[in-house]
């Protein structure tokens, strides 16, 4: 059996689950904004739910839901939120996200902060492994359909954060205007400071401000990490 990845508050199991721990999640887990004392959270997509459990180590929302609609990443979920300390907290549903907002939006509640770490490779490169695919490629859940949900079930104050690849960001950030959705704050993300940006950590809200934008360089070199990632990811990571 796969050892679970060890953080320093939990640990995850990911032997079920057709896509493994990786620096997206971390990134998102570790960067997302909870900064107005959200009440209740969603992550969309869990995996192996370390979003969520980064979350409940960070803040003392009492409702941190998750909807996963791969059965065996499902199962992982809810394996790995009743291994935690925050087991109370942490709940998991089994369901398409599609399905899931459409009830939560008929029963008329609300999400404070909504993360993803959503599938974003175009349908071309699809496998023959169904839960590889549903974990990989847009043609599980779009980002149109993302949006759409999202915008129906985000508090009127609350935030969307999530990581895409940055050759998709301008194309999603217009897109989330149509559900009136706008971008707060970007992070652009490089491996090194000499590789090119790879990754773009979002956050939206029904507000329109001034966007915040940084840049998060990862490593100087092979395995030599800069001190803005080791002061996000300090929190969770055994040997930062």
């Amino acid at each position: 059996m796969l050892q679970p990845f060890q953080f320093k508050e939990f640990k995850v199991y990911q032997d079920k689950t057709a896509m493994k721990i990786g620096t997206d999640g971390v990134l998102l887990g570790a960067w997302c904004s909870l900064e107005n004392y959200p009440n209740s959270i969603l992550d969309i997509g869990s995996g192996t739910g370390v979003i969520s459990l980064m979350i409940a180590q960070r803040c003392d929302a009492m409702t941190i839901d998750a909807v996963e609609i791969d059965e065996k990443a499902y199962e992982q979920t809810v394996e790995n939120f009743e291994n935690s300390e925050w087991g109370d907290r942490l709940y998991c549903y089994h369901s398409s996200f599609q399905e899931f907002a459409d009830e939560i939006a008929a029963e008329e509640e609300f999400y404070d902060v909504i993360v993803s770490n959503p599938p974003f490779y175009r349908d071309e490169f699809e496998t023959d492994n169904v839960s590889r695919n549903r974990a990989r490629f847009t043609s599980s859940l779009s980002f149109e359909t993302l949006l759409s949900g999202v915008a129906k079930i985000l508090s009127k104050n609350g935030v969307f954060s999530l990581i895409i690849p940055f050759k998709e960001e301008q194309e999603f950030i217009q897109t989330a205007k149509k559900y009136e959705l706008y971008i707060n704050h970007i992070c652009r993300v490089q491996g090194n400071p000499s590789s090119a940006v790879k990754r773009s950590l979002l956050c939206f809200s029904f507000q329109e401000q001034e966007c915040k934008e940084e840049c998060l360089i990862i490593e100087t070199e092979r395995h030599q990490y800069t001190q803005q990632y080791k002061d996000l990811t300090k929190d969770f990571y055994l040997k930062m």
